[in-house]
């Protein structure tokens, strides 16, 4: 079911759909989404995942959309975990039920997304907060970020991606001290890891992770969407990323935005990508 916009500023154009616990901001070809669950921490529930799978979808389809940035409201939290009063009495079944469903409906989404997807990480992003930050494409955080995967601390594990991703992040045996310990670790210290990209103050953090969204509009959104799929596909046990990068570079020249990109390149002009 789409969900229709109701309100349109000028510009920067800030989009209020009809979303509870989410708001998008749109501008200069780059889309904004914000949790925006304050009182909460900005903590993941049913409808919160749901309305995230909507704004990536739609947005994803909009050929006016080159890069999609997601942080959290407010200056305390990216998304401070999963809302555990939704399944604190869940049966085993209804347990795999919500992993399995979270994981399509949005952290697998996320990370297959043909748009780039930059989490700006501006405060905890613990549990599923640290989980959907690690299916964007990368991360940056603001000096006072926090991250982390508690779940065994409450009995259970990290079930919306967060055993697979950590480790493929910063390795098997910090993943493992992170999730066991079920400790958080400071910006600093994920940035030494490998964990985010780039570490700024709060007041930096959005203006820098436009800037990086502004040098990645400037390229071609369909060679883009190829390096994504073949990225990702190094990382799965199922498929040999090589072929799959082969078979997407081989792709590319079919497409009008190679032929412009070598084209400008000869001409040595600016390459202006048609977006096919």
């Amino acid at each position: 079911e789409k969900i229709m916009a109701v309100q349109v500023q000028a510009a920067p154009k800030a989009i209020f759909m009809d979303y509870e616990n989410i708001y998008i901001e749109e501008e200069n070809q780059l889309a904004t989404i914000v949790i925006n669950r304050p009182k909460k921490l900005n903590a993941l529930n049913r409808r919160t995942i749901e309305e995230l799978h909507v704004a990536f979808k739609e947005l994803d389809e909009d050929a006016e959309t080159k890069v999609i940035i997601i942080t959290g409201s407010g200056d305390k939290a990216f998304v401070a975990g999963a809302d555990i009063s939704e399944f604190a009495d869940f049966s085993v079944k209804e347990g795999r039920q919500l992993a399995a469903a979270g994981q399509r409906q949005l952290f697998d989404f996320v990370e297959n997304l043909s748009t780039p997807v930059i989490a700006a990480i501006n405060g905890f992003a613990l549990g599923g907060g640290l989980e959907l930050a690690m299916a964007c494409h990368f991360r940056v955080a603001s000096s006072n970020a926090r991250m982390g995967l508690p779940e065994v601390s409450l009995g259970v594990i990290p079930g919306y991606g967060g055993t697979q991703r950590l480790p493929q992040l910063v390795g098997k045996g910090r993943a493992m001290e992170m999730i066991m310990t079920a400790g958080m670790i400071d910006s600093d210290k994920a940035f030494g890891y490998g964990l985010v990209n780039h570490v700024v103050s709060s007041e930096e953090l959005l203006p820098f992770c436009k800037k990086i969204a502004s040098r990645i509009s400037n390229n071609s959104s369909v060679a883009i969407k190829h390096a994504i799929k073949a990225v990702n596909a190094g990382f799965k046990y199922d498929a040999d990323g090589y072929s799959v990068e082969i078979d997407a570079f081989g792709t590319c020249f079919g497409t009008d935005d190679f032929k412009e990109g070598t084209t400008a390149f000869l001409e040595k002009r600016k390459a202006d990508f048609p977006g096919s």
